[in-house]
């Protein structure tokens, strides 16, 4: 391995983090460069890249010296052992979800997530499988799911949380009481200690390997003098992840010596202290015959607890619990109110004000399940609701997932805050707990809301406080030293999976006592002499004050200035193009991220599309989020820079410029980020500041080129396909040439006075229904016989149909960040269409590109403009897609359709639905009108994001991963279907153009496909 005598030792044993890592520029450049030449992976230690992983879900922001990307474990070997080499901090990391703050620190960070993913080894027969630490819980289940085999442990955030993170956090979940945690599915880990070997850590190791037998006999020793320390002062709840698992090692040594440690588990929940895990051997198990849900309602929150004694007896495989906030925020929420009038009423005949969901797995079958829930219903009776069919439990759920976003909705300044979220007790002294965790929070003038796996006595309790008040802060220090207080008087500890870390850390002494803490010291010791890994955390307890320093929103403490000149957070006093009061002020819009990470899942829903594909951090909505709000906070910029420059950063908008403002975080974030919103905010405060680009005005002219072109669509097509017209394109526009253009129309209002004359228009009949098509700019100018199959198809309903002609949405525009031009374009545009919106006879203006759609129910209610709200919010009511339209139709007329459409049961129909339409109200609402028309036979895909969005994908730069991200799931998806004859379908005008670019298919738009099943076709 390579050296470099010159690069400083900036560790010193045992220092806290904060001061271990004053690296100079130029002692940065010549460590990262080091890194580079050794490893075949990537070394980040610019600023920005530094920042991206500054915080993880909690509440802290610390920033690292560095970041390691290794393109695989023996990479991620290589580079710790340069870093211990060195004398440089290290913190392992894999999905940043750690709640307490563990993941954030004054070190190296190593992310393990994009490369280290594979499934080494499956043994079906052991029930054993062998993974790489950043495969995360779900993508190795999905990928084990024929062998009928899982892992156990589910985290609430297992489609993103690694496995080397769940080691790291022995992390449990809601079915603990029936498979226990992390540990006890762990069989050994592949590891490298903090002296730079590399070592396997299992039962029985130490027989065969020097440095684990020696390791082992030190930590044996450790146990053995401490063990009646151990027995008394270590809690004995199911669930327990304080400090080191010193209690385990006692449990191994008493039952067969030292041939029984398993140091594997002592590495288990110590938060990346111990060691750098590399690889891990799991057990599994079968999965069940069959599965049950039953949701018991109550009226009071001490009612629930009461009952989770009785019910445990019926041996649930989870017991969870929402309270009287959490429900009462569902009832104001227009989403979720349905979900809660769904549950069943509690016995009383009284207001529901918590839930117990009891879910039942059976080795044995369903008629097992019915036993469970007929034990159930003879205590609780008609307060229970019982489900076996699949859909019918994961809509049961719905409610129960919803509790921790909902919470983000709580108005005013006090947010439920993550600190003493994690507390376990004995379930028999539950009841007891929480009667005066609530008495505590009562006492300190707030309340908390109470959300919990309560069949292990895991209570994650949010208090309400204000993060920006030092009176609050105050109340926060003290409510989590009486919390933890508590806990320990029943019988419990202060966290059950979550951990120590930043938040936790400082009361481990007052839990443990100094001896046992000393005891804990001695095993850091000895895993890691030079104390690199993840320093400061557990074993070096820091004051109680520190767990409201290094916030996200201060993170420097008293007295400490951010290094290399750079300033403090602080807002900037700005007038706003979008109005925030959604999102409790622009302020607290930017804050919003709580950097869960639910963004960085690779499968299921859209949002991230650029992440799915790159696997990058930069490139999530975390990563965004982040840098937005250390961005405008001027926290990137140096001392003497104008405050405007805030909107000039160079590395966040290459963070931004893969962002597709697809609009998925806005309803798929638990706190519902709306980054597409902010990115073009900052970008038209940047316009504003240093002026707009040329390509920008382009590409918000959509309307006025379409229109242009359909004046001679033939001409201006031919011109299109020449190679020396997408040569311009590409060297002035940057349109990448590979890149097919959209084909020009005639316009739309020709074609439906064409199709007039040829029908007679004898089908409008003068009191019929109105209805108003809005004349988008493709539908009008560039794909107008969609506009014309729309007419087509309402007049064959009875409609009398108009054309809108009123000018663009201003999706371009925004999309842009051309905020102003939008403002006028939306004033402008609704001024035309205010006859149609305020007329009564109108029944509906319908819309054929989601985007447009879009605009008109969130983008215009939103921006700052002229126009009366009353008018937005009214058009926002009365827009629908086209489809919802005929939908409705259909079931007025259940009996009279077959006139008009003529069924289709010989083709499948395959349905991808457009980004903003699945974020905002479901690609459903294309499909049930398609249903109603082709029983059994259409099927909406599960893919995420096309790829194309809008003008994202036709430049030089994006093409690439316009393509990456389209063979995720669509581009696949549309070549299958279409070799099998089935009928492919999108709504979105993007959509269609990349899976006829990435396919080769053509997709229809819906109305397309309604029109072709008209009985009445037309003449000629």
């Amino acid at each position: 391995m390579s050296s470099l005598t010159s690069l400083p030792v900036v560790a010193v044993k045992n220092a806290p983090p904060e001061n271990s890592g004053a690296l100079s520029d130029a002692d940065r450049r010549s460590i990262a460069q080091e890194l580079a030449r050794s490893i075949e992976g990537e070394v980040r230690f610019g600023l920005h890249d530094r920042m991206l992983y500054a915080t993880d879900a909690s509440l802290y922001q610390v920033e690292p010296l560095g970041v390691v990307i290794p393109a695989n474990t023996d990479d991620a070997a290589r580079a710790a052992r340069l870093c211990i080499e060195r004398g440089l901090p290290i913190l392992p990391r894999g999905g940043g979800t750690s709640l307490a703050g563990q993941c954030t620190n004054r070190a190296v960070v190593i992310d393990l997530s994009p490369n280290c993913r594979r499934i080494l080894s499956l043994d079906s027969a052991a029930r054993t499988v062998t993974v790489e630490p950043g495969i995360t819980v779900d993508d190795l289940n999905d990928q084990i799911a024929d062998s009928g085999l899982f892992f156990a442990p589910d985290p609430a955030t297992s489609r993103h949380a690694n496995i080397g993170g769940c080691i790291g956090n022995n992390a449990a979940g809601a079915r603990s009481v029936r498979y226990g945690r992390t540990v006890e599915s762990l069989i050994g880990i592949d590891a490298v200690l903090g002296d730079g070997a590399r070592v396997r850590l299992e039962r029985g190791a130490a027989a065969g390997d020097q440095r684990v037998r020696a390791l082992t006999a030190r930590v044996t020793d450790i146990v053995q003098r401490h063990a009646a320390l151990i027995r008394e002062r270590f809690p004995r709840t199911i669930r327990r992840n304080a400090g080191y698992s010193l209690d385990l090692i006692l449990q191994q040594l008493e039952r067969g010596g030292e041939g029984e440690v398993n140091l594997s588990h002592l590495v288990c929940g110590s938060e990346g202290t111990l060691a750098l895990t590399l690889g891990a051997t799991l057990r599994l198990h079968p999965k069940p015959k069959a599965r049950g849900l039953a949701v018991v309602a109550f009226d009071t929150l001490d009612a629930a607890i009461e009952a989770v004694m009785p019910i445990l007896e019926t041996k649930p495989s989870a017991i969870e619990l929402l309270d009287d906030l959490v429900v009462g925020l569902a009832r104001a929420n227009t989403e979720y109110r349905r979900y809660v009038e769904l549950m069943p009423r509690p016995a009383s005949g009284r207001e529901m004000q918590a839930i117990l969901y009891v879910e039942y797995f059976s080795d044995e079958g369903a008629a097992d399940i019915e036993a469970r829930f007929a034990a159930l219903k003879s205590r609780f009776g008609a307060s229970v609701a019982s489900y076996t069919d699949a859909t019918a439990m994961l809509n049961a759920w719905k409610l129960r997932k919803a509790g921790e976003p909902l919470l983000h909705g709580i108005p005013g300044d006090r947010k439920p805050l993550t600190f003493v979220e994690d507390n376990a007790v004995p379930v028999e002294n539950l009841a007891r707990f929480v009667r005066e965790f609530r008495e505590i929070v009562a006492r300190k003038g707030t309340r908390a809301a109470f959300y919990a796996h309560a069949s292990v006595g895991v209570l994650h309790v949010r208090p309400l406080l204000d993060l920006h008040s030092e009176s609050d802060r105050a109340l926060l220090r003290e409510i989590a030293v009486e919390v933890a207080d508590l806990a320990r008087s029943l019988g419990g500890v202060m966290s059950g999976e979550h951990g120590d870390g930043r938040v936790r850390g400082p009361l481990l002494e007052r839990f443990y006592g100094a001896e046992l803490m000393n005891a804990m010291r001695e095993v850091k010791a000895a895993f890691d002499p030079q104390g690199l890994f993840n320093p400061g955390n557990i074993v070096e307890p820091r004051a109680i004050e520190t767990i409201t320093q290094r916030l996200r929103i201060e993170p420097f403490p008293p007295g400490e200035k951010p290094a290399e000149g750079r300033r403090l957070p602080e807002f900037p006093k700005v007038q706003t193009y979008f109005d925030y009061a959604d999102q409790h002020g622009f302020d607290g819009a930017v804050e919003m991220c709580n950097g869960a990470g639910v963004c960085r899942k690779k499968q299921g829903g859209t949002m991230c599309p650029s992440y799915q594909a790159t696997l990058d951090e930069r490139h999530s909505t975390r990563g965004r989020g982040n840098a937005l709000r250390l961005a405008i906070t001027g926290q990137f910029l140096s001392e003497g820079q104008p405050d405007q420059a805030r909107w000039n950063d160079a590395e966040t908008m290459r963070t931004l410029d893969l962002c597709l403002s697809c609009k998925a975080c806005k309803t798929e974030c638990p706190s519902n980020v709306d980054i597409s919103r902010l990115k073009a905010e900052y970008v038209a405060q940047q316009h504003r500041a240093f002026g707009t680009p040329l390509k920008s005005q382009f590409f918000a002219r959509v309307r006025d080129l379409n229109r242009l072109g359909s004046l001679t669509p033939g001409i201006a097509n031919w011109v299109n396909g020449l190679g020396v017209t997408k040569w311009i394109a590409e060297k002035l526009l940057g349109i990448d040439r590979r890149r097919t253009l959209p084909p020009f129309s005639k316009r739309l209002m020709s074609l439906v006075k064409a199709a007039k004359g040829q029908a007679g228009d004898a089908q409008a009949k003068a009191d019929a229904p109105r209805v108003a098509i809005f004349g988008d700019c493709f539908s009008m100018f560039s794909e107008s016989g969609i506009g014309l199959a729309t007419h087509r198809v309402l007049s064959a309903l009875g409609y009398r149909v108009e054309v809108i002609d009123a000018g663009c949405c201003a999706r371009p525009a925004i999309s842009m960040g051309l905020l102003p031009e939008a403002i006028e374009e939306v004033d402008r545009t609704i001024a035309r269409m205010r006859p149609w919106i305020e007329a009564p006879d109108v029944r509906a203006i319908v819309v054929l590109e989601p985007s447009c759609l879009s605009a008109f129910k969130d983008d215009w209610l939103r921006l700052r403009c002229e126009s009366p709200i009353a008018l937005r919010q009214k058009l926002a009511a009365r827009a629908m897609l086209a489809e919802e339209l005929v939908d409705r139709w259909w079931g007025e007329h259940p009996r009279g359709t077959d006139h008009v459409f003529a069924r289709d049961d010989s083709r499948d129909v395959v349905l991808h639905g457009h980004c903003h339409q699945k974020a905002l109200w479901g690609a459903e609402s294309s499909a049930r009108v398609l249903r109603k028309l082709c029983p059994e036979r259409v099927k909406v895909l599960d893919t995420g994001c096309c790829g194309m969005a809008g003008s994202f994908g036709y430049t030089t730069e994006r093409y690439d991963l316009s393509m990456k991200i389209g063979e995720l799931g669509v581009l696949p998806a549309a070549r299958a279907a279409a070799s099998k004859g089935a009928v492919v379908l999108a709504p979105g005008t993007s959509c269609r153009h990349q899976i006829h670019d990435g396919a080769h298919v053509r997709a229809q738009h819906p109305m397309e496909f309604l029109a072709s099943r008209l009985r009445d076709q037309p003449p000629g």
